[in-house]
């Protein structure tokens, strides 16, 4: 199967440099995360296009046979514009079904430029020691506590799912593969993000994250900037790609440095029942 989402290329590069499986069944790909099975989006199908409502019975029994130990269901829908009918959006998201229906925007840079406001507070460096990155992971977790109350992830699964990603990040940066950039006031770290080479003049932005109590100072915004120059000047990258909610304010931040929406990713899931 020929991907043609920018969103899902750099997707599927990421997964594979991180140790997961993609297996190619002409019609359709199988992502396996063998070292993480509660990461959604690291155990799916990606499909070539939303299915009809008629066949998403047996999409679904395709994902069972795949991943036969998994309590969530997931499926990515490839293609660079595409929305669900809304006939199988209504369906997914019926009371039976269950289903989250999300379309982010993929944004593209190939020249950025400085933030409106920089913060000048904040050391901005890669994350290096274990103490950087145990405070990676209270950031990510601080910043999805609120998804964990609303039972977006489970909790009891939801701190080895983090500490699972901070060990395949931390790996993809001590082969070479990635930086991890972390704003810190003092010793504490307070803001993240890392840019992984995906390949093909592609890198591409993770984690954009900043502690809740930490938020409107500027800290995202220029550490994204100051990635984007490392990742256009060291890194080689020809193109930096990120993955945006649409909806959520810091599409904002991306546009002001210089990023433009150029495609549409759409995924759905279902979280364990």
């Amino acid at each position: 199967m020929d991907v043609m989402s920018l969103g899902f290329r750099t997707d599927l590069a990421l997964l594979r440099l991180g140790g997961s499986t993609v297996t190619d069944r002409g019609d359709h790909l199988v992502v396996h995360t063998p070292d993480n099975p509660t990461f959604w989006w690291g155990n799916f199908l990606l499909l070539p296009a939303p299915p009809h409502v008629e066949d998403l019975d047996g999409w679904l029994d395709r994902f069972a046979a795949e991943h036969p130990t998994a309590r969530h269901i997931a499926l990515g829908f490839d293609g660079t514009s595409t929305v669900p009918a809304d006939e199988l959006l209504t369906h997914l998201r019926s009371p039976d079904r269950g289903f989250t229906v999300e379309t982010s925007t993929v944004m593209t840079a190939t020249t950025v430029h400085p933030p409106a406001h920089p913060t000048a507070d904040a050391v901005v460096r890669t994350l290096e020691s274990e103490d950087d990155w145990a405070q990676s992971v209270e950031v990510r977790l601080a910043c999805d506590a609120e998804d964990v109350e609303a039972g977006t992830f489970g909790s009891a699964d939801h701190r080895p799912f983090v500490v699972a990603r901070a060990a395949t990040a931390r790996a993809l940066c001590t082969a070479g593969h990635a930086r991890w950039f972390g704003a810190f006031l003092g010793d504490r770290l307070v803001s993240q993000l890392g840019l992984v080479d995906a390949g093909d003049g592609l890198a591409r932005f993770q984690s954009v994250e900043t502690a809740p109590d930490a938020r409107g100072r500027g800290l995202a915004g220029t550490l994204v900037y100051h990635a984007s120059l490392v990742g256009l000047h060291e890194m080689g990258a020809r193109t930096l790609v990120m993955v945006a909610d649409p909806d959520y304010l810091a599409i904002r931040l991306y546009r002001s440095v210089g990023f433009a929406g150029t495609e549409a990713q759409t995924q759905a899931s279902r979280p364990p029942r």
